[in-house]
């Protein structure tokens, strides 16, 4: 393997298949994140990579919330 000093990435492209992700701060209960945290611990995925999980397959799938008030 060649090091260099300079690299030319003028021709460079984005890469496709990469995934975008965006940071964003959300307000979830307490009782919420160790509901995941529990859950990613007994499958051995990061509880963050499984909380957007759900939330992409809810999306993907064009899930509907049906909220009852009492």
């Amino acid at each position: 393997m060649t090091v260099r000093e300079e690299y030319d990435f003028s021709n460079a492209r984005k890469n496709p298949y990469a995934m975008k992700k965006k940071q964003i701060s959300i307000n979830i209960d307490v009782s919420t994140i160790e509901y995941f945290k529990a859950l990613s611990s007994q499958n051995g995925i990061p509880y963050q990579l499984l909380i957007n999980s759900y939330l992409k397959e809810c999306a993907d799938s064009h899930k509907t919330l049906s909220l009852h008030w009492d």
